[in-house]
């Protein structure tokens, strides 16, 4: 039987034990407790079990002196450390941690899954531990280095450093932090997001025939429409049969999956009208349906890169993307398209955005401008052409007037 009657150990002051049933249930094990003072306090504390902690009377007598020394903190001591540390482990904000708030309170922004695998695969491996108060610019610098050297393009690194400042300020707004460290500077790369992808009329031809050759002839249909309307993927994606007004030729651009969460609408014309009247319609809601009937199509890019191939584009041109490009450079160098009517095809927020388009249809006016000068030109020698002809009649004329007339007798 246990006692549990506390027993003094010989030869140790202030180390005593009690027996208690050792857990495994056969037999018993001592439970050492220390008596000491500290500041003129009687403290009494257990240190361990005899078999549980590996304790003996010697190891609680080395603790008893420690701990009258100050040399090591007492049970209460420790409690109430442990208790401070996990209030400040509550009130501390790691990038991981603030990236769970950001991301449940931005769940239904357009580009949350883009900007949980950039945290993800980038921001937390780097500063997913770190607090901002620990945050130093060499932290920002090694991250954007870590990214050079991985090869990543420099819209890529801006891309992932402008979501590590969207955490910084969201962490402010919300009350997280007091403030920002004011030497925190985040210096963003340079992108040329000028350059426009263009295919000529002869790989637009090859395009539309690798299309053509396509199996599945609904995702082929989607690359069609994004070739003659300039619309986004996103926008193409999540297009809807209710957004499609056949009478009055409009496509509807919903505002909750648009890039600027405004709804706008784009004429629907031939084309569009032709590729859209031979899609199947189903259950579906959507225009180009997914697995499941109330989601729109998910990766569509092991095609896109297929069709790229055989159609023999260049691994760099991005087919959605560079067949809005297309789509905008060809009306821009036609001259028939003003720069406002552009800037609202493309539904472009503000005219610096179409302003990339500018020297195309520049060139289509010079052009136009030079048809009128060669017109003007030609018309004007046909003037001058015209007069001489004239002055060599009414000359002509005078001669022979001039032959025909009687001599005059002199006087």
């Amino acid at each position: 039987m246990a006692s549990r009657k506390r027993q003094s150990v010989v030869g140790y002051a202030g180390v005593y034990f009690v027996e208690v049933p050792k857990a495994a249930g056969y037999g018993t094990e001592k439970i050492y407790y220390i008596r000491y003072r500290r500041q003129g306090k009687l403290i009494e504390e257990k240190v361990g079990g005899q078999y549980r902690d590996n304790m003996t009377a010697a190891k609680a007598a080395s603790i008893r002196g420690l701990r009258m020394e100050g040399k090591d903190a007492s049970n209460e001591e420790k409690r109430a450390a442990a208790r401070a540390a996990k209030i400040a482990e509550e009130s501390r904000y790691t990038f991981s941690r603030l990236w769970s708030l950001f991301e449940e309170a931005k769940n239904t922004n357009r580009t949350i899954k883009d900007d949980r695998i950039r945290f993800n695969l980038h921001i937390a491996p780097a500063l997913g531990t770190k607090s901002i108060p620990e945050l130093t610019v060499h932290d920002i610098d090694r991250l954007r280095a870590k990214l050079e050297k991985a090869g990543k393009s420099p819209q890529t690194v801006k891309h992932v450093l402008t979501l590590v400042k969207r955490l910084l300020n969201f962490a402010l707004c919300k009350g997280y932090v007091e403030s920002i460290p004011g030497s925190l500077h985040i210096t963003m790369p340079t992108v040329d997001n000028k350059v426009t992808e263009n295919l000529t009329p002869e790989q637009a031809q090859k395009l539309l025939n690798a299309l053509d050759e396509e199996p599945d002839q609904t995702l082929a249909s989607l690359v069609r429409l994004a070739l003659f309307t300039g619309m986004r993927r996103g926008a193409l994606l999540n297009l809807q049969w209710g957004d499609l007004d056949f009478e009055r030729g409009f496509i509807t651009l919903r505002g909750d999956v648009a890039k600027k969460q405004k709804t706008e609408t784009i004429p629907m014309n031939e084309q569009a009208r032709t590729i859209l009247d031979g899609l199947p319609r189903g259950k579906s809601p959507y225009v180009f349906p997914g697995r499941y009937d109330d989601k729109p199509r998910g990766n569509i890019t092991p095609m896109l890169k297929r069709v790229r191939e055989k159609a023999g584009l260049p691994e760099s041109f991005r087919p959605l993307h560079g067949l809005r490009h297309s789509f905008a450079s060809w009306l821009a160098s036609s001259g028939q398209v003003s720069m406002y009517e552009l800037q609202k095809l493309l539904t472009h927020s503000s005219p610096q955005m179409t302003q990339r388009y500018a020297h195309l249809h520049d060139d289509a006016l010079r052009k136009a401008s030079g048809v009128a000068a060669t017109l003007f030109s030609a018309a004007k020698n046909k003037v001058v052409e015209q007069s001489s002809q004239v002055d060599a009649k009414t000359v002509e004329t005078k001669i022979r007037s001039k032959k025909h007339q009687p001599k005059r007798e002199s006087a």
